[in-house]
């Protein structure tokens, strides 16, 4: 068949980042990470024009998930930053709104990006050899057998986005909650390859924030259970419940033309057939005591009513997304077909009852010994429902992996400008060697060491809304900001009562100083210190797997699109 038109050659477009609408699409970008990050940062309605659904967030997996980014460069970008939010849940607008600094503050320097990769790498290795190190003065160590320090973690990711409308009191309700839902997934015994459970969560949307709770088990949305009536369900001689999962549909249509042709003889229905298969093994599963059986998909009326005649308690359209869990706190397996029911594939539990929250009833499904648990998790609207769900699911994330490895960084800015504050002290102090080794001079060195903590004091800027002064102190390198509109005066102290992340007071000279834009000399200060006392215990901290994994991949990606020669795009 001959073309309707000519085929079209591929478009060549050589140093991509010189051109205006890589540049101005990147700067666009990186405005709208900035507006949207930390506590105070604004949301963004985001639509299809089409219609369909409606998104307003402020977080990084639903805003790259919906941008419609055409711009090649800014597909790796995104993608980079996408596959960090896969990995960790968390610092996704960090890592964003750090690499689209690295690129900006890179590509402006008079040094080739070969050098500017090698010198920027040797930045990240200080970085990371500072932030494992025990004289690291951003890091803080968690202490699993008190709740203190990992409900700061918790508060800080559920305060970070404010489409969720919480208030103090909601904000406390549910770090509570989520940390108890944690405390559920912990197994108790612990094994050479121990594994943590599971928090599903049971979505309640018009209610109240306070209304939420946490159960241990797993909660199945049950519509037609009538309440006020005693819950009758057959139990073992061990005084155990029998369950019984099924994967397979029970509707008695069983028959999919797509696997082909079934030959039946004259005068037999298939429909009567398929029913008395299913009464069959409503039958065994009677005869072999259990009490419950969920079935994912539909299940037939008769053999719903059979069974609930029998003392046996039925569900079905239960979900994919109940069967692993269920499986997993039951040790029942799902039986694939209804030609053949095998014993070994039932499960056990303890107890069955009903529970009611707001307009829905679930039955209550209540493990021997369950590392499951169901977060029953109310909001007012289902914008911030979802927003809230998001929030809830990173921060279970961040405190598995917090499990794994025990610290926390140091959250409002103030592990950014540490950073920055400690890269300015050790680039002056390099010896010479360092610079040989490099293949470098020491004037290239300083201009990437001052473009890399330029990149990290942009993430700090970030966080202001509102107009607010942003300052870093000479002693401990920490964020402080000065509210919009204050009067002048002759001392910072009378301005400031704490850092951004809260571990420092005003109660000694810092020697402040304004935390400076695009523009401006580089500093040259000491070493900064740690601190030795802690201000408040209400810590604003980050993820420390999680925020050095997106200092990694901000560098990684931001040298990778600076050393982009040619860009090829199909155009057919």
């Amino acid at each position: 068949m001959s073309r309707l038109e000519a085929k079209k050659p591929p478009l060549f477009i050589s140093e991509p980042l010189t051109g205006d609408a890589v540049s101005q699409s990147l700067s666009l970008l990186s405005r709208i990470l900035k507006s949207s990050y930390g506590p105070a940062g604004r949301l963004k309605q985001l639509h299809n024009g089409v219609g369909g659904c409606v998104c307003t967030t402020s977080q990084s997996s639903a805003l790259l998930g919906h941008l419609p980014i055409s711009q090649p460069v800014l597909r790796v970008l995104t993608a980079s930053v996408r596959n960090h939010v896969s990995r960790f849940s968390d610092c996704g607008l960090f890592t964003a709104i750090l690499c689209c600094g690295f690129i900006e503050n890179f590509r402006s320097l008079n040094v080739a990006p070969f050098t500017v990769t090698k010198i920027s790498k040797h930045l990240l290795s200080l970085c990371m050899d500072h932030l494992k190190s025990e004289a690291c003065g951003c890091r803080v160590s968690v202490d699993f057998s008190s709740v203190g320090t990992l409900a700061c973690l918790v508060r800080s990711i559920l305060t970070s986005k404010p489409a969720c409308m919480l208030n103090k009191t909601e904000v406390d309700h549910l770090t509570s909650l989520v940390l108890k839902a944690f405390i559920f997934t912990v197994p108790c015994h612990v094994e050479t390859n121990a594994v943590l459970g599971k928090c599903v969560i049971i979505p309640v949307k018009g209610r109240r924030v306070v209304d939420s709770t946490v159960l241990p088990g797993l909660l199945i949305e049950t519509p037609e259970i009538q309440l006020g009536k005693p819950l009758a369900v057959k139990r073992t001689g061990s005084n155990m419940i029998k369950i019984a999962l099924f994967s397979v549909s029970m509707s008695g249509d069983g028959f999919n033309p797509e696997e082909g042709t079934i030959a039946v003889h004259h005068g037999v229905s298939l429909e009567v057939s398929e029913l008395n298969q299913l009464l069959s093994v409503g039958k065994q599963l009677v005869k072999d005591e259990v009490g419950l059986v969920v079935c994912q998909k539909v299940m037939h009326p008769s053999l719903k009513q059979y069974l609930k005649e029998n003392g046996v308690i039925a569900v079905d359209r239960a979900g994919l997304c109940l069967m692993e869990p269920l499986g997993c706190v039951t040790g029942s397996q799902p039986i694939a077909s209804i030609h053949s029911l095998s014993p070994d594939c039932y499960g056990s539990l303890k107890d069955l009852c009903v529970e009611s929250f707001g307009p829905k009833h679930f039955l209550h499904v209540i493990p021997e010994d369950t590392v499951i648990c169901s977060l029953i998790l109310c909001n007012r609207s289902e914008t911030a429902w979802d927003e809230l769900k998001r929030v809830c699911e990173t921060a279970e994330h961040v405190l598995q992996l917090t499990m794994k490895e025990p610290l926390a960084l140091l959250g409002g800015g103030c592990t950014e400008t540490h950073l920055a504050s400690y890269i300015r002290h050790k680039s002056s102090i390099l010896p010479a060697s360092t610079f040989k080794d490099l293949d470098c001079s020491q004037t290239q060195y300083q201009l990437v060491a001052e473009g890399f903590c330029r990149s990290l004091e942009s993430v700090a800027r970030s966080l202001s809304h509102d107009g607010e002064e942003i300052l870093t102190d000479m002693v401990y390198g920490h964020c402080w900001f000065v509210p919009s509109g204050s009067p002048s005066v002759s001392k910072w102290s009378d301005l400031v009562s704490k850092c951004g992340c809260g571990m420092n007071g005003n109660t000694e000279d810092l020697s402040w100083r304004f935390l400076q834009g695009q523009s401006g000399s580089p500093v040259i200060q000491g070493c900064p210190k740690e601190p030795s006392v802690k201000v408040s215990d209400l810590l604003t901290l980050d993820c420390f797997a999680a925020k050095c994994s997106g200092l990694q991949v901000a560098l990684e990606t931001a040298n990778l699109i600076l050393d982009l020669s040619y860009i090829i795009e199909d155009q057919n």
